[in-house]
C-alpha cells in the first residue's frame, strides 16, 4: 500500500491511499470510457479534490494512463501470464478461456478497457487512443515472439505464419470484448474461444 498522499492545500492537507484512489479511478474509466469520464466522477469516486487528484496524478490523461497499468496487472488479468505457458497451444487457450471469464464477469465492467478505450476516442483524445493501440501492438509482438520461439522449438507446423498467428489470437480477444459489452454470456464466450482453438494449428506429429 502506498502512503497516504497529503498535498499542501488551504487549510488541512487531505490525505488518502493513493492506489485504493486508483483502483477507483479504474473502474470509473472501466465503466465509462476515457471521454465518457469528467474530472467530476473521478474525485467523486476516489473521494479527493481536483488539486489532490493534479498533485498525485498530474492530469486526468496521466491518471488514465496508470489505471491501465493497474488494469494489466490485476491477479485477474490473463494475456501476459498466458505467455509462460509451456505450448502454444496453452499460451492461446490461456488467453482464450481468461478473456472468456474476464470479459463477462458479472462482478467487473464488462469488456476490455484497452480494447473499448481505443475505439471509442475521439481526435481530441488522439493521445490517449495512440498510447492504447500501441499497448495493443505491443502485446500482439509479444505473442508473436512466443509463437516465434514455439515453431523453433518445433511446436508449431513450419508452415505456420506466428505473426499472422498471432494477430488471429488478438482479432478473436477484442471481438470477444466487444461481444462483452453488448452482454453475451461466459459461456457464450467460450464457445466462441472452442471453436478458435479447434482451428488452431497443432504441432508435427513425430515421424515414425
Amino acid at each position: 500500500m502506498s502512503a497516504a498522499n497529503c498535498p499542501p492545500s488551504v487549510g488541512r492537507p487531505r490525505c488518502f491511499d493513493i492506489d485504493q484512489a486508483l483502483e477507483q479511478a479504474l473502474g470509473v474509466f472501466w465503466r465509462k470510457g476515457y471521454e465518457g469520464t469528467s474530472l467530476t466522477d473521478l474525485t467523486e469516486a476516489m473521494g479527493i479534490n481536483k488539486p489532490s487528484l493534479y498533485a498525485a496524478f498530474g492530469n486526468k490523461e496521466q491518471l488514465f494512463l496508470k489505471a491501465i497499468e493497474l488494469y494489466e496487472n490485476r491477479p485477474c488479468a490473463f494475456f501476459y501470464p498466458a505467455l509462460t505457458q509451456p505450448t502454444a497451444l496453452a499460451v492461446a487457450e490461456f488467453m482464450l478461456y481468461g478473456a472468456a471469464r474476464s470479459y463477462a464477469d458479472s462482478s467487473l465492467p464488462q469488456g476490455c478497457l484497452v480494447v473499448q478505450g481505443a475505439l471509442s476516442c475521439s481526435e481530441a483524445a488522439a493521445s490517449v487512443k495512440q498510447a492504447l493501440i500501441t499497448r495493443r501492438r505491443e502485446g500482439e509482438q509479444a505473442l508473436f515472439q512466443r509463437f516465434e520461439a514455439a515453431q523453433q522449438e518445433g511446436d508449431l507446423p513450419a508452415d505456420v505464419n506466428p505473426k499472422v498467428l498471432a494477430r488471429y489470437i488478438g482479432t478473436v480477444l477484442q471481438g470477444m470484448a466487444i461481444q462483452a459489452t453488448h452482454g453475451v454470456s461466459s459461456d457464450d464466450l467460450l464457445q466462441v474461444a472452442r471453436l478458435a482453438l479447434s482451428n488452431f494449428p497443432r504441432p508435427p506429429e513425430p515421424s515414425a
